[in-house]
């Protein structure tokens, strides 16, 4: 929490230099809103610099509640996502302890402080060590400074009122909130597990029936096109990657809005011999 509040001040002088940043009682007001359930009040007239200004602001607020920061979430990784949100590229959230908080089956309780969640396949990495920071964009680089790949279902709730644009959802942490995470896998850093992670299909179903098929290389092209992506946009904030931080590379398929009464399968097939899974329930 002490490094998020010190990070935040050091982010907000050339951030507000560059911006019309929302004001803080706005921003309190948005984080209120956020954490009690309700819908938050969108900023006017937002800018993507007004946004990540927002962003730096809000992120101590949330983590008031929600637990100490714990990595970043990689967000509209996929083309349809993008297009949804009129974004030219990804764009990043921070994520915070209650975002990794459920184990697979779980059962989620649709109280009023998280109802209009949805349901998103997804996947997480751990980071191994700083060198990911200078490991460029090859995959095997890559994968040797990771230690895991946690199969992952997140929750995500924008939790504004009217339409949203892709400054206004970096404004709101691009919609971190909740997330079930699957047993971890640990990393081969091997050309053949960096291809089966391309190559893999990742399916989301409920009780009734399957909801998204996608295939790994729905996230940029591969999964791990990601890291050095938000590497880059870190980067340009003075920002770093390190040991321990977990990074979720994002949506495979677009979200479908959770449902009570409903059991959802996450399911990775070719990523290991056998199939993985993580699986939720919601009341």
């Amino acid at each position: 929490m002490r490094r998020l509040l010190l990070l935040t001040a050091a982010l907000l002088p050339s951030l507000a230099a560059e911006a019309a940043c929302p004001p803080d009682p706005a921003v309190a007001a948005t984080a209120g809103a956020l954490l009690a359930g309700r819908p938050a009040e969108p900023y006017p007239d937002l800018s993507m610099a007004d946004a990540e200004c927002a962003r730096a602001k809000l992120m101590p607020l949330l983590a008031a509640e929600l637990g100490r920061p714990i990595g970043y979430k990689a967000g509209a990784t996929g083309a349809a996502t993008q297009r949804a949100f009129g974004l030219s590229g990804p764009v990043y959230g921070v994520m915070f302890e209650s975002t990794t908080s459920l184990r697979d089956g779980a059962t989620l309780q649709l109280t009023p402080q998280i109802a209009g969640v949805s349901v998103e396949a997804d996947l997480l990495v751990r980071v191994r060590d700083e060198g990911i920071n200078t490991a460029g964009a090859d995959q095997v680089q890559i994968l040797r400074h990771l230690d895991q790949v946690i199969p992952y279902i997140e929750l995500p709730r924008v939790g504004l009122g009217g339409p949203v644009n892709g400054p206004l959802l970096v404004s709101v942490n691009v919609a971190a909130r909740l997330g079930v995470t699957g047993t971890p896998i640990p990393v081969e850093a091997t050309a053949e597990f960096a291809a089966r992670l391309g190559s893999m299909t990742v399916i989301l179903a409920d009780d009734t029936k399957e909801l998204a098929r996608a295939p790994g290389s729905a996230l940029l092209g591969h999964p791990l096109n990601v890291i050095p992506w938000l590497v880059g946009d870190l980067a340009r904030q003075g920002l770093k990657l390190k040991a321990g931080d977990i990074v979720s590379l994002g949506g495979f398929a677009p979200s479908v809005p959770a449902v009570a009464g409903r059991s959802y399968t996450l399911r990775y097939e070719g990523m290991l011999a056998q199939p993985v899974s993580v699986g939720l329930q919601v009341r």
